[in-house]
């Protein structure tokens, strides 16, 4: 019989845990050929998301939990819960219920044909139509900048042979982005369709700071385009000062008398040539963050407890 791991990361979800494993459950109780663990990883939660999931894992030994020390962030945290998975395969779902768990025999129906990614992909969302635009936008710019092709509106729900996940093990990168792996590792992948739902409970815990840091890192993970426009961008503004300087030169020359150089077109210059720098320092500092974040080895993330696992470290936490 082959083991199925469905992952869940959790942060202030208490309106919506319970549904989730419900859900999924049901899902599994019509996949008879199939045994199954669920996965929740906590990223810290300050409401009672923590009481609900030790109540289901008491309850329920297929339900296994990882409480963070604190807050790793939504990517590191999720990463970090796909790594734990045992089964054969494992399949990504969200805690809000915007990607329906009805999904899931499309998912294993797929992974049986020989797929090793199979990926959920949101042909229509009922969020914010402006965020939903601006989702659309951002999938568009990355596809344009990444040197293989990425997938748009896919989120990371969707399905993982071991395989895949034992690549991404032996990465040892402390904050991948897992979406974009799916086209540059070259497994054989695959996407389903479907219409994404409005969260049934709760609000979402993503802000702009978050969304742009998560952009940054898709950026910085798929391509080096950035770094190169930057470069051309520098020498492109070198040689248009330049010509302008000399110009400027040779009509001061010519009409030496009446034409004033004036003070304003040296401050526009100095003003826009500082943006300039600033964006290109910003830009290399993206990238000089992400070798930093993995060569200094931190762990992606640290546990303060863990329920339901069998293996020793586990036994030790519960003690």
């Amino acid at each position: 019989m082959k083991k199925i791991s469905v992952m869940t990361p959790v942060y202030n979800e208490e309106g919506n845990i319970n549904n989730l494993y419900n859900a999924v459950k049901e899902q599994f109780d019509k996949l008879p050929q199939y045994e199954y663990e669920h996965i929740f990883i906590d990223n810290y939660s300050t409401d009672g998301s923590r009481e609900i999931l030790r109540d289901i894992a008491r309850r329920d030994k297929k339900v296994k939990v990882i409480f963070n020390a604190r807050n790793f962030g939504p990517n590191r945290s999720g990463t970090y819960g796909m790594l734990q998975a045992t089964g054969d395969a494992l399949i990504c779902i969200v805690c809000d219920l915007q990607d329906p768990p009805s999904m899931i025999p499309t998912f294993l129906e797929k992974w049986e044909e020989g797929y090793k990614v199979v990926m959920g992909q949101k042909t229509s969302s009922k969020e914010s139509p402006i965020m939903y635009g601006v989702r659309k936008l951002y999938y568009k710019i990355i596809n344009d900048l990444a040197e293989t092709e990425q997938l748009p509106n896919v989120t990371g729900y969707g399905l993982f042979d071991q395989e895949v996940l034992e690549t991404i093990r032996w990465m040892d990168d402390p904050d991948p982005y897992i979406r974009g792996l799916v086209t540059q590792l070259g497994y054989k992948y695959c996407t389903v369709e479907y219409t994404q739902s409005a969260r049934t409970e709760g609000k979402s815990s993503y802000n702009f700071f978050r969304y742009f840091d998560f952009a940054m890192t898709g950026v910085t993970h798929v391509s080096q385009k950035p770094l190169r426009l930057v470069t051309f961008a520098g020498m492109f503004f070198a040689i248009i000062s330049f010509i302008v300087a000399v110009i400027y030169l040779f009509w001061k020359l010519l009409n030496w008398n009446s034409f004033s150089m004036g003070t304003a077109p040296i401050l526009v210059g100095m003003f826009f040539l500082g943006s300039i720098q600033l964006v290109v320092v910003g830009v290399i500092g993206e990238y000089v963050g992400a070798i930093l974040t993995k060569v200094t080895k931190r762990p992606m993330v640290v546990e303060e407890e863990r329920i339901n696992f069998e293996d020793k470290k586990a036994e030790d936490e519960q003690i």
